[in-house]
């Protein structure tokens, strides 16, 4: 990593504080691109790195073993400025209150460092209306990445929204917060995609949307592969383990007239 000289952490900076229009948005919870402003990104000789976290008391990046606390912004947007570029990988420490004299703290990857999980043929072939294997990119599916500080396990979550300002994640992970994890949409096909690390099975989550109207609604995920006991709505992280043994079946189906065949 390169360092840089007469580095000054201070709230004033403007490349620390977003600019009025992206903090507006992304307090606002419908932001479209959150990643541009959030996450860790080079200015000049040294890197900014923002997080959105409402809930915390104090936030510090881990970088190569050394703590590097966060100046509070505006409500619970939080900056630090570091002073080198070509940062590798680096974790956050999140403090909440417990109400006693030691805080709860949480140490984990950042959301908004990691690329989209949707590829460039996924979003063509769906801009096409022909793709085919939409359950697979679309939804929510368990993850895990190799970082330079180790393996980071959590779970993507995509979903289309063509009308949308603006979307985000909520569930239990975050107190059903509406703005704390905003999805981010690629380019016009509509899709908006986040990857949440840490994000448990099982756990429950809905996706608030910000529609063009200005009507704000929570909608569970249509393309979930599993969700709560009704009368409730909320859709459920969930992990295929199932094992097809139809492989022979498969293979002479298409030697096979289905005007002939029984139904089932």
């Amino acid at each position: 990593m390169k360092k840089a000289s007469n580095l000054t952490n201070k709230i004033e900076d403007p490349q620390l504080r977003p600019h009025t229009s992206d903090l507006n948005r992304l307090l606002a919870g419908d932001h479209h691109d959150p990643h541009s402003v959030l996450g860790a990104h080079e200015y000049g000789d040294h890197t900014v790195i923002r997080t959105y976290r409402p809930h915390a008391v104090a936030v510090d990046a881990v970088v190569g073993g050394r703590r590097h606390r966060f100046e509070h912004i505006e409500s619970g947007v939080f900056a630090v400025a570091l002073p080198f570029t070509d940062l590798i990988d680096y974790r956050l420490e999140i403090s909440y209150d417990t109400g006693g004299d030691t805080p709860l703290v949480h140490t984990v990857a950042d959301a908004y460092r990691f690329l989209p999980t949707l590829g460039e043929m996924d979003l063509h072939l769906f801009a096409e209306g022909r793709h085919e294997r939409l359950w697979e990119v679309l939804g929510a599916h368990p993850r895990s990445f190799t970082t330079p500080d180790g393996v980071v396990e959590g779970v993507s979550f995509a979903v289309w929204a063509p009308n949308a300002k603006g979307v985000s994640l909520i569930g239990e992970f975050n107190h059903w917060d509406g703005n704390e994890a905003q999805l981010r949409a690629l380019g016009s096909t509509g899709v908006w995609e986040l990857f949440w690390p840490g994000f448990p099975i099982g756990g429950l989550y809905k996706f608030r949307v910000h529609g063009a109207d200005g009507v704000v609604t929570e909608r569970a995920d249509p393309m979930a592969f599993a969700t709560e006991v009704p009368p409730q709505t909320a859709s459920r992280v969930t992990r295929s383990e199932y094992t097809w043994s139809d492989d022979d079946w498969m293979a002479g189906r298409a030697l096979r007239n289905p005007v002939f065949e029984p139904m089932s």
